[in-house]
């Protein structure tokens, strides 16, 4: 890898027109991280330790939120530091493993979205054969497919990008994502297996839209003439409906910004706009669609408060 580039070091631009306001950004930026990981953590937590939540459902979400603290880790710590430090610099192999963590975890969020869909279908459309077909054996292979594929699949298209040589060590975000990296090969010819290979990505991922509009059609045509499911759809569809939406507009707002990145914006779009934009995605959905389930789904709600219930009642009996 260290063969392939004479850069060994990367200097992030994202953050040059903001820092005057660094600790006030600072504390907004960790009070949104420790809200992330609050929220996120009492799910996983909850699922864990009640039994009664072991549902191909609720362990779907639970992979989702632990999804959710992995991409966000990936990200955070590495801003706060930026946001106390005068120079931001990351190095060659930590921008790979950047980028790669930030590909990884909004490919994998599609894809339990994906299986989370296809849950809903078979509980609504095929109720009768719910549990022959949603199987421990089958969620299991659908959580492995979920999360494998993804590390598969990006994890060849940063292999790829590490190959190439580099003639510039500035990148114009806050973080590293694949992309940037590749336009900032010194020879266009050497991106063309970089160019198919994303383009062969996007495709298996369309699959993926594809198949989750596919299955709410359907679920929804079902629901129309039946009051039953109607009340199910309303109460477990209308949360990852809504997880859905917020996912596909925050991922639409990031190729946006990927197709008119800063160099093709004028000089005076404000930047700080610019970085909205692109941290979107790791501020909503792992924010967002944890509370989205939790607070629609009344049994998930239930849980959690009896969960830190025992847990309070149990620190007391030990300092007694």
């Amino acid at each position: 890898m260290h063969n392939s580039t004479h850069v060994r070091f990367f200097f992030l631009s994202g953050l040059n027109e903001t820092m005057n306001y660094r600790v006030v950004l600072f504390s907004l930026t960790l009070l949104c991280y420790c809200f992330i990981v609050l929220v996120n953590v009492a799910l996983v937590v909850t699922i864990i330790l009640d039994k009664n939540m072991h549902e191909p459902m609720y362990i779907l979400l639970c992979i989702f939120c632990m999804n959710g603290l992995y991409g966000t880790t990936g990200f955070y710590p590495k801003i706060l530091w930026d946001l106390l430090s005068p120079v931001h610099v990351i190095s060659y192999s930590g921008c790979l493993v950047q980028a790669f963590v930030m590909y990884s975890f909004a490919c994998s969020d599609l894809s339990i979205l994906a299986v989370m869909s296809y849950d809903r279908y078979v509980a609504i459309c095929r109720p009768l054969e719910y549990h022959s077909i949603m199987s421990k054996q089958r969620v299991l292979l659908l959580i492995c497919f979920s999360l494998l594929s993804p590390f598969c699949i990006i994890g060849t298209n940063i292999i790829i990008t590490s190959r190439l040589k580099l003639c510039s060590p500035y990148i114009e975000r806050l973080f590293c994502v694949n992309w940037v990296i590749v336009k900032l090969a010194c020879f266009s010819d050497d991106t063309i297996v970089n160019n198919i290979v994303a383009y062969i990505t996007i495709i298996f991922y369309v699959i993926h839209g594809l198949f989750l509009v596919w299955s709410y059609m359907y679920v929804i045509k079902t629901c129309i003439n039946s009051l039953e499911n109607r009340a199910k759809f309303m109460q477990t569809c209308v949360p990852h409906l809504t997880s859905l939406l917020i996912f596909l507009v925050t991922i639409l707002f990031d190729i946006m910004q990927i197709r008119y990145g800063s160099t093709d914006l004028p000089q005076d779009f404000p930047q700080i706009f610019q970085n909205v934009v692109a941290i979107e995605l790791l501020v909503i959905p792992p924010l967002t669609i944890p509370l989205m389930n939790c607070f629609n789904v009344i049994k998930m709600w239930n849980r959690i408060l009896c969960v830190f219930h025992f847990i309070y009642d149990s620190s007391k009996l030990n300092i007694n």
